[in-house]
Parts: C-alpha cells; sequence; structure tokens
C-alpha cells in the first residue's frame, strides 16, 4: 500500500512524494491549480536533490491544450466550464432542467455569497464535512476531522483562493473553495459539497451558477471541476451532474518524466496508475457496486442510529 512521506522543497515548490516500496512518484502540491511555470529546472533540482524520486508528473493548464514539452504524456480528461458571460452560460451552455434546479434553490431560500476565510467559515465547513460518514456511495474522508484540521486542510493556495457560501435560514449548508491559476485563465474547483440533509434545495446547482458567475465577473474564461470522468469508469450520476451543469471534457497533457532507470521501467509498465485504474472495466464495475452495497449499509446504520 502506498505511504505518504514528508514533502520536499524544490525550486521552491513544495512537492508530494507519493511513495510504494518499489515506485516514487513526486508531483507538485497545486499543480493542477496554479501550474508550474519551469518544469525543467524542477527536473533538474529533483536529480540533485539527494533523495529518490523515480517519476516526476506534472500537468499544463488550460488554455494550452497541445503538448508543450518532449516528456512521455499520457492526457487527464477534465470538467470544463468556457466562461465568457453568465447569460451566455445560462441560455446557451445548460438546459431547462438545470435552469430550474437553480431557480428552485432560490425559490426555497438558499443564497449563495462569497464569504471571507475566518472561523465562521471553518465552522461551517467542518459541519458540512461531519454532516454523514458516506458520500457518493463512498468512504466520506473528511468525516471526524477536527476544527484545527479542517482550518490547515481549507487554508492550502489561500491568496489564489474564493469561497462560496450556500446559506438556508442563515446556516451554511454547502460550500465551494475555487482556486485561480497564477496566470487568471482558470479556476479549479477544489472543493464542492452541500449537506445530504438539504440536497433538495439543489444548493449544489446553485453553488455551480455563482461559480461561474464570479468567473465572467473576474474575466476567468475556464471553470474547472477535476475531471470529466475517472479511470475507466464512464457516465455514472457525478458525471450527469457535470454535463448538466454546462461542463464538457477537455483532454490535457499530463507528463511523466523518468528521474531514474526505475522510473523508465516503472513508466514502460504502466506503474505510474494506482492498481484500480488498471482493473478491467467488467471487474472494476463489480467492486464499485459491492463498495456502494457495504457503504449503503453502514449509512442506513448511521441514519438509524441518529
Amino acid at each position: 500500500m502506498a505511504t505518504k512521506v514528508p514533502m520536499l522543497t524544490i525550486a521552491g515548490h513544495d512537492l508530494l512524494l507519493d511513495s510504494g516500496r518499489l515506485l516514487r512518484i513526486g508531483r507538485i502540491v497545486g499543480d493542477t491549480y496554479v501550474g508550474i511555470e519551469d518544469p525543467k529546472a524542477i527536473i533538474q533540482r529533483l536529480k540533485e536533490c539527494g533523495t529518490r524520486v523515480d517519476l516526476f508528473t506534472f500537468t499544463q493548464l488550460l488554455p494550452d491544450i497541445s503538448t508543450q514539452f518532449g516528456y512521455p504524456v499520457e492526457w487527464d480528461n477534465w470538467a470544463v466550464i468556457e466562461v465568457s458571460t453568465y447569460e451566455h452560460w445560462w441560455t446557451k451552455q445548460i438546459d431547462s432542467k438545470t435552469r430550474n434546479m437553480i431557480r428552485k434553490a432560490e425559490k426555497k431560500g438558499v443564497v449563495v455569497r462569497e464569504v471571507p476565510f475566518d472561523d465562521l467559515l471553518v465552522e461551517g465547513i467542518w459541519e458540512v464535512y461531519n454532516e454523514c460518514p458516506v458520500r457518493q456511495g463512498k468512504r466520506n474522508r473528511h468525516y471526524g476531522l477536527d476544527k484545527a484540521t479542517v482550518r490547515k486542510l481549507e487554508a492550502t493556495l489561500l491568496s489564489n483562493s474564493i469561497f462560496l457560501g450556500a446559506f438556508f435560514e442563515d446556516k451554511m449548508v454547502g460550500f465551494a473553495k475555487l482556486v485561480i491559476d497564477r496566470n487568471q485563465r482558470q479556476v479549479k474547483m477544489m472543493n464542492l459539497l452541500a449537506m445530504v440533509e438539504y440536497r433538495e434545495k439543489a444548493p449544489m446547482n446553485a453553488l455551480v451558477a455563482e461559480a461561474v458567475r464570479s468567473c465572467a465577473e473576474r474575466g476567468i474564461p475556464y471553470c474547472v471541476y477535476g475531471s470529466f470522468t475517472y479511470g475507466k469508469k464512464q457516465n455514472d450520476s457525478f458525471t450527469s451532474f457535470k454535463s448538466n451543469n454546462g461542463f464538457r471534457p477537455v483532454l490535457l497533457p499530463r507528463y511523466y518524466v523518468p528521474l531514474n532507470s526505475i522510473g523508465s521501467l516503472a513508466l514502460k509498465l504502466g506503474l505510474q496508475h494506482r492498481l484500480r485504474d488498471r482493473l478491467p472495466e467488467s471487474f472494476a464495475s463489480k467492486l464499485r457496486f459491492l463498495r456502494s452495497k457495504w457503504y449503503g449499509k453502514m449509512l442506513r446504520s448511521f441514519r438509524t442510529a441518529s
């Protein structure tokens, strides 16, 4: 099983080392959010740093969708809204069903606004995280965190971040964290989450709408919400949510740079990918089904106990 080792500081960047028994992959913390300006300098420093790193991986940010470097490359699929104006998104990029969901949120009293990073926000995020131990058929990895840990997590990339809060009767029932890249060309959602209890009030749709508005007001042309699909898994409810809210798949290059013979061999064997991403989809889908059943049972037990 992969374990985490302390981060390195390389060329002014924090580098996280995903370490297994045989393979160490380094990646810059936040590279998909703010980007890196000089990968060549980082690669050279990694070779000289005295700590074994086998592969270094990094990605390009929008709007550069063609390869800019001569390293081994694979393609990440990102969920992207091309933002011009809020009105264009409202009338041309989403359908009537999604517009009705956003209107529904407003009619039911959900208000979304930009909020400062302060104790009230940390308290609200902590409550959202700790509402339920299961989300989307998986274990909620933020469940049970204390407020100090939540503050530390949400303070990452703080100078580049916008926080949105979704409120119902002055209670924060959902939030989004948007991170702006260093060139002001894209916003990427680091968090987008709402309480399950208030799901029928459509706070998630309202948060996406406000994220688009925030991008349009700042003249930022791309709003990104992680990957459009994950691994070999294709359409599911999460993908449908993205599509309904105007996100479309865009392929961006991700580079894998071998730094030694172990890295070169690992790259040839495809070991840079997690085991679950290398499983046949027919088998992986069965595992996901069993996982969903297990966590569904856990969720029912939690609700009964509550």
